[in-house]
């Protein structure tokens, strides 16, 4: 027998009956429209609030396979890039599509290097920021005022312009974030180091004080080189979709980087670290353990497992599998986090609990991020921040793959109107 890659569909209303083509397990939302009960009406559509079962677009980057755990870019296993990779040359595949030969990552690395350095004025007015505006606030004010610096950045379509706003972006996202930090503890703003590799650079501006050169300690170096490996990319999730959104309107990467950065601020996205870690210092003791998970169990007093569970996986998140033999080799160097008994005892109870197995909460990347940037000594403030760097090159890069889409036009959702019909006006003193 054989099998058709359609979809048929008999509307009770009407009694009339549609075949709709499969392509890719999807069928194309406008063919909806073909069912009708009458030749007014609109057509049908779908209704998905957060877009839970709607795919948006093909993207050829980032593959995720939230049942299995996987996390692949451009089809490389994220534990192999993790272990074997830098973030360049892992920002070189994700812009690409291929691992670079040994010249190209060469040449990708000078062209990165050679614009970390921003304008004066950038400085000037990053300045003016309150003493203790929040490192992100003024990341995301800052990277959207770059589009002022850059006007032939809008030249979207033009490849190599667009080309060289995204390494622009790439190399200067660690300069504004490291003096976004600077400025809210009141200390200098440090200038790139370009005799340093790109995670070390940034530590050298975040940390340095009175020496010539700082020098970070390698396993702290590479720590953050991985990290900033795994949250390269992870498809459309929040901040991506509203940086393909916002530069479906064929605005610069300045303003839509902005945008993307905005969305990854809200605390369900980049600040679940942050989340995680206020639960762990509320929970005080590894004793306090199990009656914590009973009370998240139980729902009182508003005791949520954060940390736990994720919107794509539904097994153990990959990235987390990583980050937990990472966190041992920065410990190792910066003495454990106190809070880390506490975290590895919560683990360890969740993953045996019935509750928690049969709803599939494993442990995500949030859960063991935060140990480890508290540890290297980040406040929690930047942890948001410390997520746009890396995420900088998956945004850009999606943004390109949109730009180049031929499916794509300016995004723009339906909606289901819930208000009033129709209504006269009443003048003012005729109204109740």
């Amino acid at each position: 027998m054989t099998t058709k890659e359609t979809l048929s569909i008999t509307d009770n209303r009407t009694g009339k009956s549609y075949e709709l083509p499969i392509t890719d397990g999807t069928i194309k939302s406008l063919d909806l429209r073909k069912i009708k009960v009458n030749d007014t009406d609109f057509g049908m559509m779908t209704y998905d609030p957060a877009f839970m079962n709607t795919a948006s677009c093909r993207s050829a980057i980032t593959y995720i396979d939230g049942d299995a755990g996987i996390l692949r870019y451009r089809g490389y296993d994220i534990a192999e890039l993790a272990e074997k990779s830098s973030y360049i040359e892992v920002a070189y595949l994700i812009m690409n599509g291929e691992l670079p030969t040994a010249k190209q990552l060469e040449e990708f690395t000078t062209s990165i290097t050679l614009h970390t350095f921003v304008h004066e004025n950038v400085k000037d007015f990053m300045e003016g920021f309150r003493y203790d505006a929040h490192p992100m606030g003024m990341l995301v004010s800052s990277v959207a005022a770059l589009s002022t610096f850059y006007p032939e950045a809008k030249n979207v379509f033009d490849e190599k312009n667009r080309r060289l706003q995204m390494t622009r972006l790439i190399a200067k996202m660690p300069t504004i974030a490291a003096w976004s930090y600077r400025h809210s503890v009141g200390l200098r703003y440090i200038y790139p180091d370009n005799d340093l590799p790109y995670a070390a650079n940034f530590l050298s501006m975040m940390k340095r004080m009175a020496e010539r050169a700082y020098k970070a300690n390698p396993v702290l170096t590479r720590a953050l080189d991985v990290l900033f490996i795994l949250h390269a990319d992870h498809e459309q999730n929040c901040s991506t979709s509203a940086m393909r959104g916002v530069g479906s309107s064929q605005v610069d990467p300045y303003s839509a980087v902005a945008a993307a950065s905005a969305a990854l601020y809200g605390p369900l996205h980049g600040g679940a670290n942050e989340a995680v870690l206020r639960m762990l210092h509320e929970i005080g003791d590894v004793k306090n353990v199990p009656a914590f998970i009973n009370a998240v169990k139980d729902g009182s007093a508003g005791s949520r497992l954060m940390g736990f569970g994720h919107r794509v996986y539904k097994n153990y998140d990959p990235r987390a599998k990583v980050i937990k033999k990472l966190a041992d080799q920065v410990f190792e160097v910066t003495g454990k986090n106190p809070l880390l008994d506490i975290a590895l005892e919560l683990e360890r109870i969740a993953l045996q609990d019935e509750y928690f197995v049969k709803r599939k909460l494993y442990p995500n990347v949030d859960f063991y991020s935060g140990l480890i940037y508290q540890a290297m000594g980040f406040p929690v403030d930047m942890f948001p921040v410390l997520f746009a760097i890396p995420r900088t090159v998956g945004w850009l890069a999606q943004w390109e793959e949109m730009l180049k889409d031929p499916d794509q036009k300016i995004a723009r959702p339906r909606q289901i109107f819930t208000g009033p019909d129709l209504r006269s006006y009443v003048d003012v003193e005729k109204r109740g």
